[in-house]
């Protein structure tokens, strides 16, 4: 052990390793209820989307560990999921096995531009503030899924939205989050689990008492436990769908948020565990970490779900003292008996993920007071992409008008220097974006 994950050098033990590598599962297993449940709206199987989501959690988890010997852990990412689900399958009427093709399209455009080391150059040319307010409109834009998913929110013909009005299904929404909410607050490893099982006890007794009393019931115990893992959406990609003209921006966009929320974790779970190269001042091992998120979001594809990303929930475990990639195996190999539970996972109802998405919310709209909110030439753009991703119900809307009317603010102000030659390039897919969409 220690001369594959150099223990000693980092100043660890397999015990320390081990128990990060618990705190880090116990952080992000909620993504094996949630991810199912955001994709299967686009007809795919629940049971299906959760055999994949465990073996993109397990296979790249082992995989970083190994490889980048870095204790981050990956799994199918928040927001890119919501594109999946929304933007792209029910938004532009794309059939899932193209989206998959899509997402295995991005994977290896991704991998492609980490060998050649073009990733560097497209990182440098995106503002930080539209990178941080993107981040934080997916954060939104989660938050209304949830919101949306119990009628908290519902559609309204003289205010677009509005409030649905109290039913048994808010008031347990409500219940959820606090009890979720007091869990975070308190630091309690796995509150988000925790809070996905206790609402969904509650749900089961209240929608009972519902049935009981002559209404429509909302959530039904599981049929079973065990069963062997669906295959039904394994090698179910369309590559030559994917490769159309007309999806050349969606791929642009899952490349984009798969990019970008990876480099923002392994920065930032860099600070936390001091993994900084002194030298470079970049994260130690950052080109082998960014190949495996490339490799896992091409086999995500591959597999059938959304792209894996790194998480950062990976700080958990390296607060608990997570060193080396030993953490990311542990946490990476617990997940693997879940593939045998889609019986017991798969009752899960909505109204017990919707407070989960609306704290991962909370937790997404951080980055926002890194935005210099004072200057307007970014504070604008930076604004857009926050409030046109929730708004439009579009993450690829919100990310190219974020950009459009930044370069062009900088044009307006004869700051041509300013732009990138990268981000020219940006613009101009942006422009086709929009052109081919309208």
């Amino acid at each position: 052990m220690d001369r594959i994950f150099r223990l000693s050098a980092r100043g660890s033990s397999v015990k320390t390793e081990v128990r990060a590598g618990v705190a880090t599962f116990l952080t992000m297993a909620y993504i094996i209820f949630v991810n199912p449940s955001i994709l299967s709206q686009t007809g795919m199987p629940f049971e299906g989307v959760l055999f994949a989501t465990v073996l993109v959690c397990a296979v790249s988890s082992v995989f970083m560990g190994l490889y980048a010997n870095l204790p981050f852990a990956l799994a199918p990412g928040m927001g890119i999921n919501a594109f999946f689900t929304f933007s792209l399958v029910m938004g532009m009427g794309v059939p899932w096995q193209t989206a998959l093709g899509a997402v295995f399209v991005s994977g290896v455009v991704f991998i492609v531009l980490s060998v050649l080391k073009v990733r560097e150059l497209i990182v440098q040319a995106i503002p930080d503030s539209i990178r941080y307010a993107v981040a934080a409109g997916i954060g939104l834009f989660l938050a209304l899924i949830g919101l949306k998913s119990v009628n908290f929110i519902v559609g309204d013909p003289a205010t677009l939205v509005s409030f649905g009005g109290l039913s048994p299904q808010v008031i347990i929404f409500v219940v959820g989050l606090l009890g979720s909410g007091f869990l975070i607050i308190k630091k309690v490893r796995g509150a988000l689990i925790y809070g996905i099982i206790g609402t969904s006890v509650i749900a089961l007794i209240v929608s009972a008492i519902v049935v009981a009393g002559g209404g429509d019931g909302f959530a039904s115990p599981p049929e079973g436990v065990f069963s062997w893992p669906s295959t039904d959406v394994l090698f179910k990609l369309d590559i030559g769908g994917a490769l159309a003209v007309g999806m050349i921006l969606p791929i642009f966009t899952l490349l984009f948020t798969d990019m970008f929320d990876s480099i923002s974790t392994f920065v930032g779970v860099s600070e936390v565990g001091g993994f900084i190269d002194q030298k470079t001042g970049q994260p130690e091992n950052v080109g082998k970490a960014l190949l495996v998120d490339a490799v896992s979001t091409t086999i995500s594809g591959v597999l059938g779900t959304s792209s894996g990303t790194t998480y950062i929930e990976s700080a958990a475990g390296v607060e608990e003292g997570g060193r080396t990639g030993l953490t990311a195996v542990v946490a990476g190999l617990l997940f693997l008996p879940f593939m045998f539970l889609s019986p017991l996972l798969s009752f899960i109802p909505s109204v017990a993920t919707a407070p989960i998405l609306v704290l991962i919310g909370i937790f997404m709209v951080r980055p926002l007071l890194k935005i210099e909110w004072s200057n307007f030439e970014v504070a604008i753009p930076a604004f857009l992409a926050l409030i046109l991703i929730p708004l439009t119900y579009n993450i690829t809307q919100g990310i190219v008008w974020s950009f459009l009317v930044y370069s062009g603010i900088k044009v307006l102000r004869g700051k041509f220097g300013e732009i990138p030659v990268m981000l020219w390039i940006i613009d101009l897919f942006a422009i086709l974006a929009l052109i081919l969409a309208g």
